[in-house]
């Protein structure tokens, strides 16, 4: 947690315990977008590995809730929102998931809702 935010997001409440209690957060917490690679991981060791995945084409919304400590377990889970087939590619369908992240004692930590682009099993009738 403290590697990725050293290299990748230079904040003192991501890098340092000390400085980390002066800020907002009241300690030392991961950053955003290191909980953004835990929940692909997660999502990839899941579903995403063993699936027809093609990629996303980007994401609608990301929310960090609550601070993520050093030592939190975290929860993944996934809901379908919608599915559609492509207009262009009727190969592929979209489904659009809500993810949302929880810490051991429950509470949500953060939610991220994108489409992931994936083959279809059949081809849609023309």
């Amino acid at each position: 947690m403290i590697a990725f935010a050293a290299e990748f997001d230079l904040q003192p409440m991501h890098l340092d315990e000390a400085a980390a209690r002066q800020t907002m957060l009241g300690g030392l917490s991961a950053s955003g977008w290191y909980l953004c690679c835990i929940v692909m991981r997660m999502c990839v060791d899941a579903f995403v590995g063993r699936s027809s995945s093609m990629g996303a084409p980007g994401v609608d919304e990301v929310r960090w809730l609550l601070p993520v400590r050093p030592d939190d377990e975290l929860r993944l889970r996934a809901t379908v929102l919608d599915t559609r087939i492509s207009k262009s590619r009727p190969d592929m369908g979209f489904v659009r998931f809500e993810f949302e992240l929880f810490n051991a004692a429950g509470k949500r930590v953060m939610l991220l809702t994108t489409s992931l682009m994936l083959g279809r099993r059949e081809k849609a009738a023309s």
